[in-house]
């Protein structure tokens, strides 16, 4: 007989709407097979848990994360030095660390030699992994470290061929230069449009979405021409300045294309020229998100110090301080997040048929997003997380 079980709240949050309780979930093998909101008990036979004046979401999902990477490390001296087993128990330690902040799924966009994709097959217990293996860049280009050098457009399209033979779930391109590579300028475009579409063509016809790490606003819009599902970071960084591009913005509504909002709060000691930045970039993330850009909030955990990987909940807390309401916020990582992951079928809704991944919060973070932070209990494919674990 396949397991069975029940979870009681006072509230819930679908994924979409918040619903006042008392309410149920019954969860068969893992999946969600009803959503009471009519305070029935539970089937006879049927084990409840009451977690009392709590509300239930889905588990959160952080749509931009390098498990590979230690917050507290060097990364590039990291990446070309340590050996595999050294890296994959980091990865497994990061994964447990989201897994406990209430982040069930993670999508890894930059790992070292395919490693998110063992991690995928051989944890277990952590969170759901969803790996595009190492960005595809130039020669010496941002992240080149992680083993992906690809130039020209045809040895891009084989680089997204090799990909899909090893079983990603997605390509990444590095569209521009970056921040965490030295030598590296993150207004500048590392591919032509030709070398772009060679690269979603390929990615297009073998079944796979392609999401584009972009700063640059000429590299941004180079990428939403060529057709990429996705937008990194999307800073629309100019020679003047942060500066977005209204026909761009238009074209990324438009077309539905994801834009990963890489959370970055201002902090002391910040130069006044970056704090200037940021407040463009929150500016314009508020924009797109009011034109109808599906505007998704992440981490980019393990980039830096303050990028641990159980940062999304406070994360999100600044995200709706900035750019959405509580309610769309909590969207954004949740029934959105899953949607930009391929995963809107399975993930990020609480309703039948999905998967009973599942986050108890104290509070209603609708009215007060802090309360996401105050985690009760974490439910992955039906099963409690122990949460005392620190090896996850």
């Amino acid at each position: 007989m396949k397991p069975r079980s029940a979870v009681r709240a006072q509230r819930l949050f679908d994924g979409h709407t918040v619903h006042d309780g008392p309410v149920m979930i019954l969860v068969e093998d893992g999946v969600i097979t009803d959503v009471d909101l009519s305070g029935a008990v539970p089937p006879d036979g049927v084990p409840l848990t009451d977690l009392g004046d709590v509300t239930l979401l889905p588990g959160l999902v952080d749509a931009h994360s390098h498990l590979a990477f230690d917050p507290l490390g060097h990364t590039e001296t990291q990446m070309l030095g340590d050996d595999d087993a050294t890296v994959l128990a980091r990865m497994r330690t990061h994964a447990g660390q989201a897994l406990r902040a209430g982040v069930t799924t993670v999508r890894d966009l930059g790992d070292r030699g395919y490693l998110a994709l063992r991690l995928r097959e051989e944890y277990e217990r952590g969170p759901h992994i969803v790996a595009s293996g190492p960005p595809i860049t130039r020669t010496g280009g941002h992240c080149w470290y992680l083993g992906g050098e690809a130039d020209g457009a045809e040895q891009a399209a084989r680089a997204v061929e090799e990909r899909a033979r090893r079983g990603v779930d997605l390509i990444k391109v590095m569209a521009t230069g970056g921040m965490t590579t030295a030598g590296s300028d993150p207004g500048s475009a590392q591919y032509t449009p030709a070398e772009l579409r060679a690269i979603t063509r390929t990615a297009h016809e073998l079944g796979l979405r392609v999401t584009a790490h972009a700063h640059g606003a000429s590299g941004i819009a180079d990428a939403i021409t060529a057709g990429v599902d996705g937008i990194e970071h999307c800073t629309f960084i100019t020679r003047s300045g942060v500066r977005p591009n209204p026909r761009t913005v238009d074209a990324m509504a438009e077309a539905g294309v994801f834009v990963g909002c890489t959370v970055l709060e201002p902090m002391d000691g910040m130069p006044a020229e970056m704090l200037a930045v940021l407040e463009a970039m929150w500016e314009n993330m508020a924009a797109m998100h009011a034109r109808g850009v599906r505007v998704v909030c992440c981490t980019d955990a393990g980039v830096a110090p303050f990028k641990p990987h159980d940062v999304l909940p406070r994360d999100l807390a600044y995200f709706a301080s900035q750019v959405a309401t509580n309610t769309a916020a909590l969207v954004s990582v949740t029934s959105l997040a899953a949607e930009s992951c391929g995963l809107g079928h399975r993930k990020g809704r609480l309703a039948p048929g999905y998967d009973a991944d599942l986050l108890a919060v104290g509070g209603d973070p609708a009215h007060d997003i802090a309360a996401i932070r105050n985690v009760r209990a974490v439910y992955q494919a039906g099963r409690e997380v122990d949460r005392s674990q620190p090896d996850g």
